[in-house]
């Protein structure tokens, strides 16, 4: 590991001082590339330099104290450093072997998230629209854009389905566990007898993919128009600037009715298709390689129970990672960081003991 975090430093000064280069400051590409690579390595430079630094003090500690000869007072200030870094440089090693943990290239993207309405009917539709909400008000107290692409709405107020982008650094990151079943239990207000109903959502969370990462061959595409609809008149258009795209290979087909500009919902049709494209074949070399999946807490794969809303108990169960809160209006409000944490710390303890061994 620590020949590994020396190569890291080195590479690090080396990008340091190319980009102090004239020729490489006018080359925009070249630049921008390496910028990006900088940013990646500093977290793990910075880590690993306080490292080193809480090791130094560590040794010489030791050293002092193996040797002998100190008063009783610079003994006990001794040995109180020595235990300190010895405490530090344990938690310090397991920060920086994080940080070495193979990242995902799709981390820092922007996110398109799809949410339909499962088992449940319009009761299903109702926490569709609660979900859609929940993700909507997390994603403003993060200081990021919400951007409905495609909704399609219920005459009660509930969401058959919705496809919203949300922009904003390590989307993706944060929001990649939530693919999967969602499942509410609850009174709905149609019950007169009070009974507990359960219903299921479906989640879809997919890294918007730019052009250059999926070809999309024109000829492989059936565009059609039409006017927007929807429920109560809503996004009525007289104009047929709703766009319904197939791709006509794998059947996949993307609607945008959102923006009154057809060029725009096509736009965001594309945004759609490439992202949809994309997580079919990441899941395609997923499943070839079965044993990747032990190191998962689970993302992509939309028909996992993944978790349960329930209202009479006040509780969210997390089913992956056994975690169960008791705060679920705070939580339906947004308020999903202890959640979204608990399933990245997981993540990163089962890759941990993949790559290290059950005993690091």
């Amino acid at each position: 590991m620590f020949d590994k975090l020396q190569l890291t430093e080195n590479r690090y000064e080396e990008i340091n001082q190319k980009l102090m280069d004239p020729t490489v400051i006018n080359d925009n590409n070249q630049y921008r590339d390496l910028m990006k690579e900088y940013k990646n390595l500093t977290p793990i430079v910075e880590k690993y330099r306080e490292y080193k630094a809480v090791k130094a003090t560590y040794d010489e500690a030791k050293e002092m104290l193996q040797e002998g000869g100190l008063d009783k007072e610079m003994k006990e200030l001794c040995q109180e450093e020595y235990e300190e870094a010895k405490e530090k440089i344990e938690v310090l090693a397991e920060e920086v072997k994080i940080l070495l943990l193979p990242k995902d290239p799709n981390d820092e993207k922007n996110v398109i998230v799809e949410i339909r309405g499962g088992a449940g009917g319009e009761e299903a539709a109702l926490f569709a629209n609660s979900l859609f909400r929940m993700y909507s008000m997390y994603a403003e107290k993060k200081g990021w854009k919400v951007d409905v692409i495609n909704i399609n709405q219920t005459e009660l107020g509930g969401i058959k389905e919705v496809s919203f982008s949300i922009e904003g650094e390590g989307a993706f990151s944060k929001l990649k566990f939530e693919s999967g079943v969602h499942r509410v239990q609850r009174v709905p207000e149609t019950e007169s007898q009070g009974r507990v109903h359960t219903s299921t959502v479906t989640v879809a969370v997919l890294p918007e993919i730019d052009d250059v990462e999926v070809e999309i061959n024109p000829a492989d595409l059936q565009i059609d128009t039409f006017r927007a609809s929807g429920a109560g008149g809503q996004h009525i258009n007289k104009t047929e600037s709703a766009i319904r795209i197939t791709h006509i290979p794998t059947g996949l087909v993307v609607e945008c009715q959102d923006e009154r500009s057809q060029f725009k919902n096509k736009d965001k049709a594309m945004k759609v298709l490439r992202s949809r494209l994309y997580e079919e074949e990441q899941r395609k070399q997923m499943d070839a390689v079965a044993s990747e999946r032990k190191a998962q807490v689970g993302t992509g794969d939309r028909s996992e129970r993944i978790r349960t809303y329930n209202y009479p108990q006040g509780r969210l169960t997390d089913h992956r990672i056994g975690l169960t809160l008791y705060h679920l209006e705070d939580n339906l409000n947004g308020d999903i960081d202890e959640v979204i944490d608990a399933l990245i710390t997981a993540d990163q303890a089962l890759k941990l003991a993949s790559e290290y061994g059950e005993n690091n």
